[in-house]
């Protein structure tokens, strides 16, 4: 009788792009994206995500001599990048003098056009918050409101930005560590389903660090001002339909 192969063992390895974001300093770009062909380890366990991220961040050295890459997905086991976590990186909060992860405040913001901002979930869970059914039976989202700060969709990523680059400067503890790093990577964003990325949130702040612009950035007319300044270079071009 003829033996039968583990299923797992006859998937090949799938070959994968994900984005890769660049602070940049001397440009007219404040992020510089570029998308890294790589080869993805199939399987749901830790180790084929590691190996995964480990291929890709390969490339990335070998394309550009970066010698520090930095995973900002839980699935990289990395201290620092769990600290940087939307879901772990606190914002205070000047209304109430409460602080609220970076996921919670994003998701508790948006205003669809037959509802929102469901405030309810600044304390849900982040996960909780983000899987929240009402995010996707609500119509078509049409911006964001922040504790009455009233924010536009375009250009897309200037609220989350936003959030994520205070958040970050709120938190000076990180800075040293974070600084020592020349690119960043997500490998569980999907460019093709979201925008909204920690990683590129990331890289901004460490070029706004480096070109010492970060005075003044909790004022959201003094950041969305830096949207027109440079030339923007995230995913955008990649989405397809039905993102949130």
């Amino acid at each position: 009788m003829e033996q039968t192969q583990n299923p797992t063992e006859q998937t090949p390895n799938a070959v994968e792009h994900r984005p890769v974001f660049m602070p940049r300093v001397n440009s007219d770009n404040l992020v510089k994206t570029d998308m890294v062909r790589f080869e993805r380890h199939v399987g749901f366990a830790s180790r084929q995500k590691k190996k995964s991220i480990n291929d890709l961040h390969q490339v990335i050295r070998k394309k550009y001599g970066f010698n520090h890459v930095l995973e900002l997905s839980s699935k990289s086991g990395n201290k620092l990048s769990f600290a940087l976590n939307p879901s772990s990186l606190k914002l205070a909060n000047e209304h109430d003098d409460q602080q609220y992860s970076v996921e919670n405040a994003f998701q508790s913001s948006m205003v669809f056009e037959d509802g929102g901002p469901y405030i309810d979930l600044l304390t849900a869970p982040p996960r909780q918050a983000k899987k929240d059914e009402r995010l996707t039976t609500s119509g078509e989202l049409i911006g964001y409101n922040y504790f009455g700060m009233e924010w536009g969709v375009e250009p897309l990523t200037t609220f989350y930005d936003w959030l994520y680059v205070n958040a970050l400067k709120q938190n000076p503890q990180l800075h040293e560590e974070v600084m020592q790093y020349q690119a960043f990577t997500d490998i569980e964003f999907n460019p093709k389903k979201s925008i909204h990325c920690s990683a590129y949130a990331l890289a901004m702040f460490v070029a706004l660090n480096k070109r010492e612009l970060l005075d003044d950035v909790e004022d959201p007319t003094v950041f969305f001002n830096l949207y027109n300044e440079f030339k923007l270079s995230n995913t955008e071009h990649l989405l397809e339909e039905g993102w949130v």
